[in-house]
């Protein structure tokens, strides 16, 4: 069944040829050019339009700040205080014919999944831990965490997050796993075994080796040679800049959380009123017309300034896969699970050629490039439990 996702990050036209960099395509990237999304080089370039348009473009904007903030389900409750289905229940139930629930259909997932090795990819904000009104508190459970835990002893595992490396890493805290931060331009991971080639975006260290200029404090797996690679890393600066200047941008609107996720900054506009977003996405896209390397992509209650490089969560799937030696191998299914527009650019690597399976976490009806959906968190923890306890007895 071929999708065509309608959840694509948009990308503002506000933005100009960019020189080219050093970023250019290295022959690290784990795929070839024959083959693989990664041929084209890292940089983008997105022709500029005049500024006429900046009215027009901030009401799209908030066009699709509404979309990606649906209301809060009612229930409907008969004449004896039952709860009864109402029609989103039955949008849901229609929906989920066109993506199976994974634990319902889990006989059929585990039957294909003999044999074979899985790979597990999980975002964390609505994945792992529910989307709360501070981002700063979107804490993951004690048996979330545990379940993480026990299936990254099974499977190699790791987190794909928007937030900065070293804050999933503390929201998590576990050392079993791999994490990306930055939409997957900070990625801490094993060292290719394919290639010892060194390259200006991608440093070998192990816990003993701790670079600050690299930000190596929260390097897990201790006492093992980890590659930190980071494709962006000629935008810090720049990043730091906006994020200031946003800050000082957004600071008299009421409940607008800035957020630095080191190669990204978030504008959290879930605690504002909706009357003032328009005034967040004009403030916003204001900031961002004096930065042509950057592009403004939206998701939950959430603007995203990222820069205008080719790579994404897609992308660092697959270099994941590439560092642990198995892209090439027939025996693997990569299994990602996300609830955001970001990871789909994972659900559609994955989709390309059967390399694996994308598991949508939502509540409501939306289109996808996923095979399978769960409805929240915590489905997403019985399916890791499932998963483990299949793992286990299929060991016997």
């Amino acid at each position: 069944m071929d999708l065509k996702s309608n959840h694509a990050s948009p990308v503002l036209p506000e933005t100009s040829p960019m020189n080219k960099s050093r970023l250019g395509r290295a022959n690290f990237l784990p795929c070839s050019a024959s083959s693989s999304p990664l041929s084209p080089g890292l940089n983008l370039t997105i022709p500029r339009k005049n500024g006429i348009l900046d009215d027009i473009r901030s009401a799209a904007w908030v066009d699709a700040m509404k979309s990606s903030s649906p209301p809060p389900k009612m229930i409907t409750k008969d004449i004896n205080n039952d709860v009864v289905a109402d029609e989103a229940d039955v949008a849901y139930q229609t929906w989920m014919l066109k993506y199976p629930s994974a634990l319902l259909s889990f006989e059929q997932f585990a039957n294909y999944a003999k044999g074979k090795r899985i790979v597990l990819f999980l975002d964390y904000d609505g994945t792992l831990s529910p989307i709360v009104e501070n981002p700063d508190r979107a804490y993951m459970s004690e048996s979330m965490r545990a379940a993480v835990r026990k299936a990254a002893k099974c499977f190699p595992t790791a987190i794909i997050s928007g937030r900065s490396r070293d804050k999933v890493f503390e929201f998590v805290g576990l050392t079993e796993l791999y994490y990306a931060g930055s939409h997957g331009m900070d990625i801490m991971g094993p060292v290719r075994p394919s290639s010892t080639d060194d390259h200006p975006n991608s440093i070998r260290s192990t816990d003993k080796q701790v670079s600050d200029s690299f930000d190596l404090s929260s390097a897990h797996h201790l006492g093992k040679e980890v590659n930190l690679f980071q494709p962006a890393s000629e935008f810090l600066t720049m990043i730091a800049k906006v994020f200031a200047s946003l800050v000082e941008t957004t600071e008299e609107i009421d409940s607008v959380k800035v957020e630095n996720n080191k190669f990204c900054v978030s504008v959290h506009y879930r605690k504002v009123d909706e009357k003032n977003w328009k005034e967040v996405a004009a403030r916003v896209n204001g900031i961002l017309k004096k930065y042509p390397q950057l592009r403004l992509t939206h998701g939950r209650k959430v603007l995203e300034v990222r820069p205008v490089i080719n790579w994404d969560k897609g992308k660092a799937v697959m270099f994941l896969l590439e560092s642990l030696g198995l892209s090439k191998c027939e025996d693997v299914l990569p299994i990602y699970i996300g609830d955001d527009r970001t990871d789909e650019d994972a659900f559609k690597v994955l989709r390309e050629e059967n390399r694996g399976h994308g598991i949508l976490v939502s509540s409501v009806p939306k289109e996808s490039s996923a095979y399978y959906s769960l409805r929240d968190p915590s489905e997403v923890m019985e399916f890791l439990n499932s998963l483990v306890i299949w793992k286990k007895s299929s060991a016997l």
